[in-house]
């Protein structure tokens, strides 16, 4: 496969290994996948799709769930923010639990908590209990997602197969978050308790899928006794997420908000310490040492952070500044959705071809090119098909190249016995990217005001959201340029000596 990827030789140790999922079932060659296999991946893609289909539902639904449980605007923000609180916050340590206690045994417990947590949102009447619910979603989801893509990552092995599995994968995440929209606008019509009831079936059909389907592996021999780590880790990730996203209400400059983001560190900083320090750490970090992985995180961190926070101005544009309804609105957003989903079978192809560098600076453009189209088109009140339809076309073509480039080399050449936890560093990026991009949107776009179509209130979040993803580009694009000057100099030196 053509890549640029670095490889990494991962832990030399034998008693750090653990059977990849692979192990137990058939192992995908060329073109040709057991039944078995893509019933292995249809799971996998019915959990992501499920995530992405539960977070947009519920947005959509947030106004008629004040309306019916009398709940002022910030506690509706926490409806959502509650959620990116559990999942942001265990990410990291969702992905590694897995390597370590087993991926099949955390993968089921994890989604089994999903769909109860989901059955209750949709029967509570207290707007803190909605809010503990969606912590809950949150914290389940932390488990299940890295772990999802651990076991696609382990079951596919790397190169083709894998990059034919995550281009699939990819496709049922965007269709998730664009038919949630849809769903959202419909189903709030009957009632808003129906965005948290649909979620239960999807997710007992993907937990009998995978009892029957998955293969099981053995936890590790070693690893899982980082009591310290696994405490100072997940206080850490919580509090500091948790600062991320209450910030922009309460101020940054807040003794509250300052108070937690010291606490936070030094927590962090704890983690770090006790991870150096004992035989069997909970985090690795010379995963950080590779170059392409820690590329692939920040990458990340632009792509959801730009696309995530541009979305939500336009949600709340459309709808308090035009004051069109969710259902048009929706349908307004979903171009972007299908571009992913009908681009994203490519990706595979084109990353076997080409590589994962190429195609992250190709997103990345596209997504820039999106963001600046808008800026210089937009005017005070933007011509949808002039202005936000080529936008939306451009970000979900980036989003298409990108997301699934991404996945791919962020776990490319690690080791099975850490697939998790790199895949939860990938998603924890991401997460944590698009709370903080959203966190300083929110703030730059206070302004803003029901009924004022003038989109002069949101231009200064637009700004950033810019750019983020010119940030993005460069972060690819310099490397690669510099590669390639290295190369040029190389053939120089050997020219001259002959």
């Amino acid at each position: 496969m053509a890549s640029t990827v670095e490889t990494y030789a991962g832990p030399s140790s034998r008693e750090h290994s653990v059977p990849s999922s692979s192990s137990s079932a058939e192992t995908p060659s060329g073109s040709h996948w057991t039944p078995r296999l893509w019933g292995v991946l249809a799971v996998l893609c019915l959990v992501l799709f499920l995530d992405g289909l539960d977070v947009s539902m519920v947005g959509v639904a947030l106004p008629s769930i004040g309306h019916e449980l009398g709940l002022s605007a910030t506690s509706l923000q926490w409806i959502v923010n509650g959620y990116i609180l559990g999942y942001g916050g265990l990410l990291m340590l969702g992905g590694r639990t897995a390597d370590l206690l087993g991926r099949r045994r955390v993968f089921l417990i994890a989604l089994a908590v999903f769909a109860g947590a989901s059955l209750l949102g949709g029967m509570v009447d207290s707007g803190g209990l909605l809010i503990a619910t969606r912590f809950i979603k949150g914290l389940a989801a932390a488990f299940t997602a890295p772990t999802a893509l651990s076991i696609l990552t382990t079951t596919f092995p790397e190169g083709p197969a894998r990059n034919r599995a995550l281009s699939v994968f990819s496709v049922f995440g965007a269709s998730g978050y664009s038919s949630g929209l849809i769903l959202g606008g419909l189903l709030t019509e009957f009632g808003w308790r129906w965005t948290f009831l649909i979620p239960v079936p999807l997710a007992i059909l993907a937990l009998i899928g995978g009892w029957f389907l998955i293969p099981r592996d053995r936890p590790a021999d070693s690893g899982g006794h980082d009591v310290v780590g696994a405490v100072t880790l997940s206080g850490g990730m919580l509090l500091a997420v948790y600062t991320v996203v209450s910030a922009p209400e309460r101020g940054w400059g807040a003794p509250l908000t300052l108070g937690s983001i010291v606490l936070a560190a030094a927590l962090l900083t704890a983690f770090v310490l006790v991870e150096k320090r004992i035989a069997h750490p909970l985090v690795r970090f010379g995963i950080l040492r590779v170059g392409t992985v820690v590329r692939a995180n920040l990458s990340m961190v632009a792509l959801m952070g730009s696309y995530m926070s541009f979305q939500f101005m336009m949600t709340l544009y459309l709808q308090d500044g035009l004051g069109w309804s969710a259902l048009r609105m929706a349908l307004a957003l979903l171009p972007a959705g299908l571009v992913v989903a009908f681009g994203s079978p490519f990706t595979g192809k084109l990353i076997n071809r080409y590589g994962t560098a190429p195609l992250l600076i190709a997103s990345m453009a596209s997504m820039s090119l999106g963001y600046v189209w808008f800026l210089a088109t937009a005017g005070t009140t933007p011509n949808y098909a002039l202005a936000v339809l080529p936008t939306m076309l451009l970000l979900g073509g980036g989003f298409a190249f990108g997301f699934s480039a991404i996945m791919a080399q962020a776990t490319e050449g690690i080791e099975d016995s850490e697939q998790g936890l790199a895949s939860g560093l990938v998603q924890t990026s991401g997460q944590v990217g698009a709370a903080l991009v959203l966190a300083v949107v929110t703030a730059l776009t206070t302004g803003a005001k029901a009924g004022d179509a003038d989109f002069g209130s949101y231009r200064p979040g637009a700004n950033l959201v810019t750019g983020v993803a010119v940030v993005g580009l460069l972060l690819n694009l310099v490397p690669l340029l510099g590669a390639k000057r290295r190369g040029t100099d190389a053939d120089d030196s050997i020219a001259n000596v002959r």
